[in-house]
């Protein structure tokens, strides 16, 4: 029921966003048209937990504060490796294997690693992620562990 409900309120306000409109007869149509579809796909049976993931909602509180830290990090990284005058990139790829079980968690790994300036996630599989970094200290910092460990606490909810 909690899935569902919220399902109808992120529907309603990306439509009042979209919209921008608040007179009560549009905001009851776009509430309508909201209860509407998501009764429809619910069903179709496409209210799960991997379709919204409502469920992680806490622990993206905690997850998504240090994600938006090390991609400041990163691009200050990556703005003193452009800037430099010698342009020290070592263009890299690493493969390594992810922890995550889930397919939330995988894709928010490799959304992650994406999202970080100066690495890309090329391919992305349950058993191993193929990254390209602009310097062998990113892909070091890829495999390192410290954002699969995080993803996996994000995943899991230890």
């Amino acid at each position: 029921m909690l899935r569902t409900v919220s399902s109808v309120v992120v529907m309603f306000v990306y439509w009042v966003v979209l919209s921008g409109f608040f007179t009560p007869f549009l905001l009851a149509a776009g509430l309508a048209s909201s209860i509407a579809v998501v009764w429809i796909v619910r069903r179709m049976g496409l209210v799960d937990p991997e379709g919204h993931p409502i469920h992680l909602a806490p622990r993206a509180t905690l997850y998504w504060p240090w994600l938006a830290k090390e991609i400041v990090k990163s691009a200050w990284d990556v703005t003193k490796v452009i800037l430099s005058p010698r342009l020290p990139i070592q263009p890299t790829l690493v493969r390594f294997r992810p922890s995550q079980h889930t397919e939330v968690g995988l894709v928010t790994h490799a959304n992650s690693i994406t999202l970080t300036p100066g690495t890309i996630t090329i391919e992305a599989s349950r058993d191993e992620f193929l990254v390209h970094a602009l310097t062998t200290a990113g892909a070091e910092g890829v495999t390192g562990g410290d954002m699969d460990a995080r993803v996996a606490r994000f995943e899991r909810g230890a």
